[in-house]
């Protein structure tokens, strides 16, 4: 492999990595604050690339207008999902087995629901719709390096959303609530914090990570269809167990781990590509078999 083939899967590598790690941040958000897998969470994935796509092509909005739109529908889809699904159990004091349940329920509610409402055949997410500039498809070449301009517009659309993140978990109230209540539920109630709106708001933020997350994979990959987030959403899944669930710091460097490896691994040895998907996988059984936790996660003292 010369080196400026080495450069542009490098690039590529990190810009499938930035998306894995926006999407597994909503799942260990959500796994920090109430120790819950949200299985659903591929599929909000799903449903804001259907919200940009029907923005544009439906509601004829400008690419950009359709972005804002898609994330602000995902968001109040993930809110919806809290409110109905999952805070009655929580109420009712539920063992966390229940809410696992529903979790999957809710996952194959939302894909069937796609299927009857947007339809079981594949969508064309494509430039020339309008869902987004042709000028992103141009190629930028550095020296004999040739590298999409997409490829950087999804690297800095990803560090940008992470930094947004970290602004707001670090630097705000609602951040300082979500790790007040992630630490201890019943404390933080008693310290006059809201846990109802901190858990929706931190599934309001997961959803809004997945909402970006799943319109950078929609340009990288233009096509949609029912199951698109499934894939995505179990190697995400796995990232954020890479790097330690319940860590955000984690979530990201599993992301980005799987990323690069997965698209590397292929580059030096193209025997393998055919077992692209099964990488995340093998990374995943060797990390747990050394480090039960994950890179960045901490030991916890009970059986979930």
């Amino acid at each position: 492999m010369t080196i400026q083939m080495f450069f542009q899967h490098l690039a590529n590598a990190i810009s499938l990595g930035g998306i894995y790690a926006l999407i597994a941040i909503g799942y260990t958000m959500v796994y920090g604050i109430l120790n819950l897998i949200n299985f659903a969470h591929g599929d909000i994935f799903t449903f804001s690339m259907y919200f940009a796509f029907y923005a544009v092509t439906l509601f004829l909005f400008p690419w950009w207008a359709s972005f804002i739109f898609a994330i602000v529908l995902t968001t109040l889809l993930g809110a919806t999902i809290e409110r109905v699904a999952y805070r009655p159990l929580r109420k009712a004091n539920a063992p966390k087995i229940s809410a696992l349940i529903t979790a999957i329920g809710v996952s194959f509610f939302l894909q069937n629901f796609a299927i009857v409402v947007f339809g079981g055949r594949a969508k064309s997410f494509n430039p020339q719709l309008g869902v987004y500039p042709t000028q992103f498809a141009q190629v930028l070449k550095f020296r004999d390096v040739r590298i999409p301009l997409l490829t950087f517009i999804i690297i800095g659309a990803s560090i940008l959303a992470l930094l947004i993140l970290i602004w707001i978990v670090y630097r705000t109230k609602a951040g300082m609530a979500m790790r007040a209540v992630s630490k201890d539920v019943t404390a933080a109630k008693l310290m006059g914090i809201n846990t109802d709106k901190t858990i929706s708001q931190t599934f309001m933020l997961g959803s809004a990570l997945a909402a970006v997350g799943g319109i950078l994979w929609a340009m990288k990959y233009p096509q949609i269809y029912p199951y698109t987030g499934m894939i995505p959403g179990l190697k995400a899944f796995i990232a954020a167990v890479v790097g330690g669930i319940g860590s955000i710091p984690g979530a990201m460097l599993g992301g980005f781990i799987l990323g690069v490896a997965e698209i590397m691994i292929v580059a030096f040895l193209p025997a393998l590509a055919g077992y692209r998907d099964a990488i995340a996988y093998i990374i995943l059984i060797v990390i747990l078999l050394v480090k039960p936790n994950g890179l960045l996660g901490v030991e916890i003292g009970e059986k979930v």
